[in-house]
């Protein structure tokens, strides 16, 4: 069958104006095309999967005139098949197939389900078809599930996701979701309006004036609004002339501000989960910087709970006063109110989202009405007794006289900034919640930057209208009129008919700078402001109760604290950390018990400001880390502006409370280093990460610029280890020579089908990875499929490394079974030598008496903890059912350990479990398992007897003394065993004692060995002759066809010929063995030059002989070569 992709079939020639993708679904039956005959309507054009869908099966739709040419799709005159037999990648053979670009295709369109993490609350996570099913030959005959054709044919993931995304929908049915305005713009604005508006912003503008009052508050503002901006970007990825109080106002209104601009950057760099400001800071810096602060900033909110409810206690108390109603005395009213206070919000929050939202419209209801008020009261005619107290109306003299500072006694600019920076505050209310809002990207940005505009404008109308009302100063005394004749003192009071200058030598209640109910006594109705300072003090005491669970929930959830797991459930639909709640409540109520909060408030104001800080610092890291995946869609941010932000929060924190800033940091500091040293296994992608990255690119990159000196040589090696947890001594003892000095890349070829090796060695790199890092061994993992070993090893020796990084040694095992290993084995083995040779590496063959190879160990390990798994699983299915009676217990029983797979064994499969069972890992192959860990100990007082009989720059003698600095072979000291000539046995040595001195190499002992080259024993040698006899070709004993004959049937056998020719140099194998069986026997660890087999003139199995030979029935053995290139200087 062939299928006819023309034009004319798939495409018409008009395009399609509404889908820029075209997707159509084609039906091969003859029933439906026979419908199209008489079809004399226009193309009917389908939508993508990835539009509106609102079916669960494919529309069919057919071009008018195309019928025949989609009967050439039919197979064999067969009708339409059925959704159970089809295959969704299977174009040829199934019913239907997806039509993409005007050509049947297996690649799907981008779709938003490809993108979303595993578990995604916001819809499913759905899998495209991987790069091996578009790339290799369709699958054929594969059965889908009825139904289900749809989704996968888009490559929306497996049929049996379905049933899950229901679920799914089902469960998140009626969970309650805020907009902006109620979620975010409610919250920040009486969070931002607290009491300071009623009760000391009138103060602020009698001490700095207006001018600077309204730059503190911009200062103020300023940082926290470029803190919520890079928020946003991070989730889309003395005595001063002249208007102090406006000054303040600004002041505070820059601290905002920016502190908002980094939260409109950050939140909108991606989706944002609940936890807020811990959200946003943990995702971006990391786990570190991100559990300190979610821990000291839920803390914060728990106390600014109290904090606020205190204030509004505190104003019920006055009013009881007034009233003569006291209940006790002032500090336990207090703590009564307050207890009372918190009960009743806790009771609004444990209610849900949706009463507690209701419950701050209608506060922000009433503060709004009382800040009308206020401006009302300013128009309203002043009569006298509001006159006696400093309020005239709006007059230009006032405004004049209160436009500059006039500090009392012990204040300043900064002191009043931090009494005034704390009512900037709470521009993270609706971050807090961001789980709880229907899009917080969206939200975010637009609710905290819209609230701290609004509520800069009301702060600063406020000081403004009270600053051009009312005085300073004022007695409050109806008859301090002026009367005609008095000479006036020029203020603007005198100005207006009052006398008010024995407030300069006696203390006055009223007026600016005295009288903190200001405000109330402007103000159209009294009353209303004081409703207005509940509302606020309730407010934020309200979204504080709320914040501080949900950010501590986030918080043990990502499991940083581990004893914090318990708080980490939610309940409900809405998902409440009721658990968080309570412990929050308990909190709260301590320090309203203490009703003393003086000392503690600065703190508070801190921890904040420390959230506020790392925010912005999030935001520039995140964008000079320069990571592709920093992409705020909320672009009105700017990286050195958030810096200037994080700058200016510390500084600030300094200026509110030094030792409250100083107690922060350490508190902070601590935590840090808790959360480095435990490591929890999460994976953020942080900017501390990408910034890793470039750091290290940037130093690779300067690296090169570096050339080579042999003062910076270090051993960098490659370890043919297959996979790590396989050859762990080989591993082990390699890594003793590199950790911290060099680098170490663990090396696996896989050889046979490509397909199949690559899909193995994909899904085992980074398991592999994370064995050394979880045994907390410096090295990497590499691995290479190829069609044979040699061309693998060969391939990671030319490749491995990057720039100067580059490996100059190659570490192998020594091949403990080569006497029953195939010729390739044999072939592949002494093949890599060679090629390392060739490639200028160094050489290092390592031999211990056991071998390194455990994985059979492993095997069995897996085995037994598979089993073990299976006996806990049928545990706990028959604990499960255990009260269960009749048959459908029994039902059940079975049900439930069918989805176990465990089923009844056979007695062959018993028995082999059985014998499995009572074998011990230990009791496997105990040697072994011993001989791997041999190097993981720490080696006693000893020795490592290096014999550098051969000069290859050094790598010999490097490789030893790197070892003596290690803490496990640091007691263990060095002899050099060197050969000499026996009548200049002294002098060698001391001329090797020299050259070691200067090399400032310290040893124990230099032998000069001057009998090498004398023949072996012949006990010794007739070993050697029984080793390499299987492996002898014998062509002197037969005629010269036959032995011409044999030499091409096996060329690979050793040749008389060639075994007279090196005949020294095996009588030089042999005698080293005796010699170091004379003086190594009893060292720790032996490292001895490497002889070398040229090329062509040394067979394979010969070679194989003299490694064996030389290395036999000693302790452990390092057989190094190096390059022929000094490692080694003693030059400065």
């Amino acid at each position: 069958m062939s299928l006819n992709n023309s034009s004319n079939v798939f495409l018409d020639s008009a395009p399609s104006n509404s889908n820029r993708f075209q997707v159509n679904v084609i039906n091969e039956s003859h029933e439906s095309s026979a419908a199209v005959d008489n079809n004399t309507d226009p193309p009917h054009y389908e939508e993508t999967s990835f539009g509106d869908e609102t079916q669960n099966r494919f529309r069919i739709s057919f071009r008018p005139g195309n019928q025949e040419c989609y009967d050439n799709f039919l197979q064999n005159g067969e009708t339409a098949k059925t959704d159970a037999s089809f295959h969704a990648y299977d174009s040829h053979t199934n019913t239907y197939y997806l039509q993409t670009f005007g050509h049947n295709t297996v690649d799907a369109v981008p779709k938003i389900e490809y993108y979303r993490n595993t578990g995604s609350i916001s819809g499913p996570k759905v899998n495209r078809p991987s790069l091996l099913e578009i790339h290799e030959q369709l699958a054929k005959n594969v059965a889908v599930a009825p139904g289900s054709a749809d989704r996968v044919a888009n490559g929306d993931g497996m049929p049996g996701d379905e049933e899950v995304e229901n679920k799914e929908e089902e469960d998140n049915a009626g969970v309650v979701k805020f907009g902006w305005v109620k979620g975010v713009l409610v919250r920040c604005m009486l969070n931002i309006w607290g009491v300071m508006l009623f009760i000391r912003l009138s103060w602020i503008v009698g001490e700095a004036g207006i001018g600077l009052g309204v730059i503190i508050i911009g200062l103020a503002v300023t940082v926290t609004g470029i803190t919520g901006l890079s928020t946003s970007a991070i989730a889309t990825n003395g005595y001063v002339r002249g208007g102090l109080g406006v000054l303040i106002i600004l002041l505070s209104t820059m601290v905002t501000s920016i502190t908002g601009l980094s939260t409109s950057a950050i939140a909108t760099n991606g989706f944002v989960r609940g936890g807020g400001a811990y959200y946003l800071i943990s995702r971006s810096l990391g786990p570190e910087f991100g559990g300190s602060i979610g821990l000291i900033f839920a803390f914060a909110n728990a106390v600014a709970v109290a904090m606020y409810v205190v204030g509004f206690a505190e104003t019920v108390v006055d009013l009881l006063k007034e009233s003569n109603s006291m209940m006790v005395d002032p500090t336990n009213d207090i703590r009564i109110i307050g207890s009372i206070t918190v009960v009743i919000l806790l009771g609004i929050s444990v209610a849900g989202m949706e009463w507690e939202a209701k419950a701050q419209v209608i506060l922000l209801v009433i503060l709004l009405i009382a800040i009308a008020n206020f401006f009302i009261g300013t128009v309203i005619p002043s009569n006298n007794e509001k006159k006696s107290r400093g309020f005239f109306n709006y007059q230009a003299s006032i405004f004049a006289e209160n436009f500059g500072p006039s500090f009392t006694k012990g204040e300043g600019f900064f002191s009043v900034f931090a009494i005034f920076f704390p009512a900037a505050t709470g521009i993270l209310a609706g971050a807090n919640i961001s789980g709880d809002l229907e899009d917080p990207q969206d939200a975010i940005p637009r609710g905290t930057m819209l609230a701290i505009f609004i509520t800069t404008v009301a702060y600063i109308g406020v000081a403004i209208c009270v600053g051009a009302c009312v005085v300073r100063d004022a007695t409050g005394s109806m008859n301090d009129t002026i009367i005609s004749g008095m000479n006036c003192n020029g203020s603007a009071a005198c100005g207006l008919g009052y006398d008010f200058s024995r407030c300069r030598h006696e203390p006055c209640q009223y007026g600016l700078m005295n009288n903190f109910q200001v405000m109330s006594m402007v103000s159209g109705f009294g009353p209303l402001i004081t409703a207005g300072i509940f509302s606020a003090t309730l407010s934020s005491a309200l979204a504080s109760l709320v914040s501080a669970p949900k950010v501590f929930q986030a918080l043990c959830k990502d499991n940083i604290y581990k004893a914090l797991q318990f708080f980490a459930k939610g309940y409900g639909k809405n998902n409440e950390p009721l658990r968080g709640y309570i412990l929050t409540f308990v909190i709260a109520m301590a320090f309203i018990l203490i009703a003393e909060l003086n000392t503690i408030a600065p703190i508070i104001s801190n921890f904040f400001l420390a959230s506020y800080a790392l925010i912005n610092f999030s935001c520039f890291h995140a964008s000079y880390a320069k990571s592709p995946g920093w992409r705020p869609a909320y672009g009105i941010y700017n990286m050195w502006v958030s810096l200037f932000g994080a700058v200016l929060c510390c500084a600030v924190m300094f200026v509110i409370n030094w030792w409250a800033a100083v107690i922060t940091y350490v508190i902070e500091f601590f935590l840090y280093i808790y959360v480095t040293y435990k490591k929890p296994d999460v994976n953020w992608g942080s900017s501390t990460q990408a910034l890793s990255y470039v750091s290290a690119l940037d130093n690779a990159l300067e690296l090169t610029t570096v050339e080579d000196h042999v003062k910076n040589f270090r051993p960098q090696c490659i370890v043919l280890t297959g996979g790590p947890m396989t050859r762990p001594a080989l591993l082990d003892i390699t890594h003793a020579f590199t950790k911290n000095s060099g680098l170490c890349i663990c090396c696996e070829v896989f050889v046979g089908p490509r397909k199949l090796c690559v899909k193995e060695m994909n899904s085992g790199m980074a398991k592999k990875q994370a064995w050394l890092i979880k045994n907390k061994i410096k090295a990497f993992y590499a691995a290479v499929a190829a069609d044979c070993f040699r061309d693998g090893v060969r391939s990671l020796l030319q490749a491995s490394g990057l720039g100067r990084m580059k490996p100059n040694t190659l570490v192998i095992g020594y091949k403990k079974n080569w006497r029953k290993a195939p010729l390739t084995e044999i072939e592949n083995y002494v093949g890599i030598i060679h090629d390392a040779f060739d490639f200028e590496i160094g050489v290092v063959i390592v031999r211990i008496s056991q071998g390194f190879d455990i994985s059979q160990v492993l095997q069995v390990q897996d085995e037994l903890e598979k089993l073990e798994q299976e006996r806990l699983a049928l545990e706990a299915t028959i604990k499960d059912n255990e009260c269960e009676e009749g048959s459908g217990g029994i039902r059940g029983l079975f049900k439930k350990a069918s989805q176990l797979n465990i089923t009844k064994p056979t007695p062959k499969k018993d028995s082999s479990m059985s014998t499995i069972q009572s074998m011990h890992v230990g009791e496997f192959n105990q040697k072994l398992v011993e001989a791997s860990t041999q190097f993981k100990k720490k080696q006693g007082k000893g020795t490592i007897d290096v014999w550098w009989l051969f000069d290859d720059g050094g790598l010999t003698l490097l490789i030893p003394y790197i070892l003596t600095l290690r803490k496990k072979w640091k007691d263990c000291k060095l002899r050099i065993y060197v050969g000499g000539k026996i009548n200049r046995i002294e002098e060698e040595k001391i001329a090797m004692a020299s050259l070691l001195s200067k090399f400032r190499i310290k040893f124990a002992d230099i032998h000069i060995i001057g009998d090498i080259n004398i023949k072996p024993n012949k006990e010794s040698w007739k070993v050697f002759e029984e080793m390499i006899e299987p492996y002898r070709l014998h062509e002197s004993c037969k005629d010269l066809t036959t032995a011409e004959k044999l030499k091409r049937e096996t060329p690979w056998k050793i040749t008389d010929a060639e075994l007279e020719a090196v005949k020294e140099k095996s009588y030089r194998q042999v005698r080293l063995n005796e010699l170091l069986q004379e003086h190594s026997r009893a060292a720790n660890l032996i490292v001895l030059s490497l002889p070398v087999a040229r090329k062509g003139s040394i067979s394979d199995w010969l070679y194989m002989a003299w490694l064996e030979i030389l290395t036999k029935n000693l302790p452990p053995v390092l057989l190094v070569r190096g390059n022929h290139k000094n490692v080694l200087t003693f030059y400065s």
